[in-house]
Parts: structure tokens; sequence; C-alpha cells
């Protein structure tokens, strides 16, 4: 399978969450999944790069050419596809992946995040979006989706849309049970 990760490309992120990363790298090469993500050496993204690296994973980044200049590369890459922008790269995370995990992130992942919800709900693609919420990181996010719902800005079934969990081990539980061939309807 290929699992896209959505997370931080900040050299300030807690070490919890480098460790936590780590450990999701590895499970991805453990259980001979690819890793697609966007390319960067720091944060979130460098340290699950590392753990499929330092397990014989396989690496696939997908990068605009100009992003180079201000953000290390990840060097153990297997396959790069450059892009020349931001919207191209996010396009190809969706047709190159199978899975999408979001881990501890700023506003770049919100933005993905948000992109691959919006896009299956519009059924676009019937993949599974999963919410690493590790250490209550993503709580107040989940808090305002909620109160979007009470407040009927958008259909409950939305909540749906995503699965949130709290380890790294639930992560590869709810994929090894993820239905592919679903035909889910939602409310547009």
């Amino acid at each position: 399978m290929k699992i896209c990760l959505f997370g931080s490309g900040s050299n300030e992120v807690d070490e919890k969450y480098l460790k936590l990363g780590y450990e999701l790298g590895q499970m991805i090469a453990d259980n001979n999944h690819c890793l697609v993500f966007g390319g960067g050496n720091d944060g979130m993204m460098g340290s699950v790069a590392r753990g499929v690296a330092d397990n014989d994973g396989f690496i696939q980044a997908i990068i605009p050419d100009w992003m180079t200049r201000f953000e290390r590369l990840f060097n153990e890459c297997d396959n790069i596809i450059y892009t020349r922008s931001m919207d191209e790269r996010k396009k190809k995370f969706i047709k190159k992946s199978d899975a999408f995990i979001i881990t501890a992130g700023g506003i770049g992942t919100l933005d993905e995040v948000f992109e691959v919800i919006t896009l299956k709900k519009l059924r676009c693609h019937n993949k599974p979006i999963i919410i690493l919420n590790a250490y209550n990181f993503y709580d107040p996010l989940l808090s305002m989706i909620d109160d979007m719902i009470k407040e009927n800005t958008i259909p409950e079934n939305n909540r749906d849309l995503f699965y949130v969990v709290d380890t790294v081990d639930e992560v590869f539980e709810y994929l090894d049970g993820y239905d592919f061939e679903n035909d889910d309807v939602y409310d547009i």
C-alpha cells in the first residue's frame, strides 16, 4: 500500500512527536508499505522517512522543484517527483497514494488534510484518511469540526470522512480493516 504522510517539516517539532513519527515510519516499512511524502528532511516528514529508510522501506517524495531552495530534501528517497506548484503536488499525493495519515503539522498540513477530506466528500476518491491524534494534538481542530456540525454548517456524517486514532498501532488496525471497495454515499 502507498501511504501518504501529511505532517510538519519544522525543525522545532517536539521530540515526542519525532519519536512517534519514527515509529510510524518503522511500521510502514515493517508492513511492506511505501511512504509517499513531501520530501522534507526535517520535522515529522524527516522523522517518518528515517523510520522507513532505516527499516529498508520504499520512499517516494513529491516536491515542487523550487522548494528545495529553502527546505532540505531527505537524501534517502528511492524516487523523487518534482512538480511546478503546490497544487500539482497535492494532486499527485492523491493520485499516487492509497491512504493518508496525518501527523502533527502546521498550515501546510491543514491545507493538505482539508483537500483530501473535501475530495472524499465529493466522491473523488475512496481512500482512508487517518488523523493520528497523539498527545491530543488535533483536539482543538476536532472540537471545531464538532462545533461546525452542532451549528449545522456541515452535515454530521462528514465526521465519518476521516478516522481519528491515538496510536501508531491503531493506524494499522484501521488500515487492515478498511473496506477499499466500499460505495459509501456522502451528502454534498
